[in-house]
Formats: structure tokens, sequence, C-alpha cells
């Protein structure tokens, strides 16, 4: 009797019912906590979704059911009935909530001041969009469809929010690797870019100093968080959730008058989502569904893309170097990847380390938010085009 009992025990935990990916997968979560934890690359993004990829390898913890989301009729009777507490945490990846939530925050702690004095600014901000289409070509090439070589080009945009919500349209079955990719390589900029920022310019374009930007008025940031909803919401009606949370969140902070939700969004309301939406996603790596060729190809075709939307900013800012007449430092082209803030900074220590002292940090925040919106309506056109 105590063999048997114990024998059953032993069959039904997870132990025995671990799958060499199941192993392989914990082997990832660690090494994403390591960048975490140790190297503190992006933590409050790589932490969460480390422990979503953890928490979904356990074999028998009923916290997530990807099958019940791999048709595009998801039952949701089922997962609020069956479904364990991920499933449920999910559905705010799969309805498009917790992007647009996090748009909110980024807008409510983005200044457009930059943008505004600078309108020239959304130029390298919409060359830095470059990578997006030659990942997506390229995926083309190789195999992918439209819709999952649209999700994949994305990733050039270094959003995280927006690439989880143009993939959860058009290819669901690849969120996992898309997202995971996105912001790794958003974690991974001050590694990433500025051996790309050295090879493309010279000592002296990186030696630049840039004039002061002319101060912009409170009605000018209304004005425009205002204007640009209208334009986008027009134009790509497809991507109103994203840009309208923006310019929202952006409303609140610069009306000056709804203090108490300008500071909600930028603070608890960003970070409980953020806890959500990066659970839910590492949840989403289960080993079986993670650990394929296809996911290899992901991850390389993402490196790709958001290797050329840097190199697309920088020749945009060399560019507009020569034409302004050496006023312009091409550096603060690379920012318009997105990202913010943290291509902004990348953009100011190269900067400084050309010149000391060389204060570019508020320049490059004009391509860097430029490249926000930019990554929103690239995602709005590829919907428009294959969803």
């Amino acid at each position: 009797m105590f063999t048997e009992s114990f024998q059953k025990l032993v069959d039904g935990s997870g132990f025995s019912n671990m799958s060499w990916q199941n192993a392989v997968m914990l082997v990832v979560s660690g090494v994403l906590m390591y960048l975490a934890i140790v190297k503190q690359f992006e933590p409050l993004l790589l932490l969460p979704i480390a422990f979503g990829v953890l928490l979904s390898n356990l074999p028998l913890s009923g916290l997530i059911h990807m099958e019940f989301y791999e048709t595009g009729d998801v039952d949701y009777g089922q997962v609020l009935h069956e479904g364990g507490l991920l499933d449920i945490l999910y559905l705010g990846v799969k309805l498009g909530i917790y992007p647009s939530l996090i748009f909110m925050g980024v807008g409510a702690m983005t200044d457009f001041g930059p943008l505004i004095a600078r309108p020239s600014s959304l130029l390298m901000g919409a060359g830095a969009q470059f990578g997006i289409s030659i990942a997506f070509l390229t995926a083309l090439a190789i195999g992918f469809t439209p819709q999952e070589a649209g999700s994949i080009g994305i990733i050039g945009g270094a959003d995280g929010p927006t690439a989880i919500f143009l993939t959860k349209e058009l290819a669901p079955h690849l969120l996992a690797p898309i997202a995971i990719a996105a912001y790794s390589y958003m974690a991974l900029i001050p590694l990433i870019q500025p051996p790309i920022m050295k090879l493309l310019t010279t000592k002296k374009e990186r030696e630049i100093v840039m004039e002061q930007l002319r101060p912009v008025s409170k009605l000018e940031k209304v004005g425009f968080a205002v204007i640009v909803t209208i334009l986008c919401v027009l134009l790509l009606p497809e991507v109103s959730s994203l840009v309208g949370m923006l310019m929202l969140g952006n409303l609140f902070r610069e009306s000056g008058v709804v203090a108490r939700l300008s500071d909600t969004a930028q603070n608890a309301l960003i970070n409980i989502v953020t806890i959500f939406l990066g659970v839910t996603v590492g949840a989403t790596a289960v080993g079986e569904n993670f650990l394929k060729p296809q996911t290899l190809a992901i991850i390389g075709l993402g490196l790709f893309a958001f290797m050329f939307s840097t190199v697309g900013g920088l020749l945009l800012g060399k560019l507009m170097s020569v034409l302004s007449g050496g006023k312009i430092n091409p550096l603060i082209g690379s920012a318009g990847v997105s990202a913010v803030p943290m291509a902004a900074r990348v953009s100011q220590v190269e900067g400084m380390k050309a010149k000391p002292g060389n204060y570019l940090l508020m320049h490059a925040m004009g391509p860097n938010v430029a490249g926000v919106i930019g990554s929103a309506v690239a995602a709005g056109t590829l919907l428009s085009l294959f969803g």
C-alpha cells in the first residue's frame, strides 16, 4: 500500500512529467533573470518575463493553457471556468488591453517638447523604422506568411507593447518569441547600438554640439496631443487604441489640471500593467511550442530588424547634419528606434565619449518620441494591409 501510494505521488509530480523542453526553458528563464538582476538590462521588463517563463514550464502547475488560445475564436467562458491564474491575466494581452494602458503611461511620462521644437526629428523617427521593412521582406523571402513577417518586422520598432499589439492580431502563435525578442533587444540597446554608431559616423560628426532647443509653450504641447490623435486615428483607425491612449496620457501631463491622474498613469497603473504583461507574455513561452527552428529564425530576424532600424536613423541623421550645415549631430538619429528613453541615453553617452560635456539627451528625445509614434503608425499600416 505504501509503495503504491508513493509511486502514485511520484507519477503525479512535476518531476516525473518534466520534458527536456521544459528543462531548457528553465535555463532560458535563469539567463533572463541573470540579465535582469546582475546586468540590470531593463529589469522592469525582463524580470517578470523571466519568471513567467519559469512558471509556465513547471509541469502540471495549471497556471496557463496555451491550447485555449491556439484558434482564432477563444472560448472566454472556458478560460474563466477552467483556466489558471495566468490564463485569466493573459486575456489582457489577447484583448489588447495591456499594450494600450502601457502607452497611456508612456504618454504621461513623455515630453514631446523636443519633437515640437524641432519637427525635423520626425524624419529621423521615420528613418529608424527602416529595419521593419527589411526584416519583413527577409521573413517573406525565407517562407513566413505576410502576417508572420509583419509581426516579426515590427521588432525593429523597438517597442514591446506595439509588437505585442500587432502580433496578437496577425500571428498570435508567434507572440512568445516575438515579445521576448523585442523586449530583450530593447534591454540590450547599450550593447547593440554603440558599435553601429561608431561604424557609421566620424569622430568629427560625433563631436557636433547642437544649439539649445527653443522653449515650447503649454498651448503647443496640448494642441500637439489633440492634433496627432485626430490625424493618426483618421489615417489609421487600426491603431486608435495605441495612439489614443498615448496622447491621452500626454494630455494628462501637459494640461496641468489632473496631476493625480498623470501621477497614477506614470507610476501605479503602468507598474501594475507591466507586471501582468511581463509575466503572461513570458508564460506563453512553453517549451514544446517555443523550442522550434522557427523561434531561432525569429530571434535572428529581430536582431536584423533592430540593427537596420538603428542604421536607418543614423543615415537620416547624417543627411540632416549635411543639410543643416553641420548643426545636427547624427548620433541622435539612432534614438529614433523608440525604446524611450534608453535609446536617447545611448546617444547622449556616445556624444559624451566623443566630446566631454556634449549634452545631446534633450536633442535625442525628439527622434526618440517620434519613434514611438512611428512604430505605432508602422503597426497600423501592417494591420490594415494584412489584418
